[in-house]
């Protein structure tokens, strides 16, 4: 597996990280989540999206950990998380959602939820959202609505989960 170099983004990399996601997804839909959340400043936290960049310092896979909240306390969402479907099963993405995670964390941050695929969010930490008393505001399957508090000492909020508004939950 390649080890990757991952950094958090710079505004020279918004193009390329729109291109991995457009790529990574049938639609641009995930793109433009990205972008709404950009410019929406009580979602995006400077410092928590992150790409990881290839021999040519451009980025290839990417994740992002925005602000959301549970119970009405503050927490974190993680996604949209892409790869350039060239650099897919190699480790980039993996490398980046690491890499975002250990910046949050750096933060203070701790309750990080994601809606996504139960093989493969697990392998971060992640567990089903109820053990953590998360609850959805819509129907979603208990292997794959997950939760990880990045430090499992400190207390989580409880609650049902709201996301920002450029996801139109």
């Amino acid at each position: 597996m390649v080890t990757w170099t991952t950094r958090a983004e710079r505004p020279d990399d918004i193009t390329d990280i729109r291109t991995v996601n457009i790529a990574a997804f049938p639609g641009r839909e995930e793109a433009d989540i990205i972008d709404a959340l950009r410019a929406d400043t009580d979602s995006w936290i400077d410092g928590l999206s992150m790409v990881a960049v290839d021999a040519e310092d451009t980025p290839v896979g990417y994740a992002l950990l925005s602000r959301c909240s549970v119970g009405g306390e503050p927490a974190l969402a993680l996604g949209p998380c892409a790869v350039l479907p060239g650099y897919q099963r190699q480790g980039a993405g993996g490398a980046a959602i690491r890499a975002v995670m250990e910046a949050a964390r750096g933060q203070g941050e701790n309750l990080i939820v994601v809606l996504g695929h139960a093989a493969y969010y697990p392998r971060f930490g992640f567990s089903p959202a109820s053990e953590f008393g998360v609850t959805a505001p819509f129907d979603a399957p208990e292997d794959s609505f997950l939760a990880l508090a990045l430090d499992p000492v400190r207390q989580t909020p409880r609650g049902e989960i709201t996301y920002p508004a450029a996801f139109g939950i």
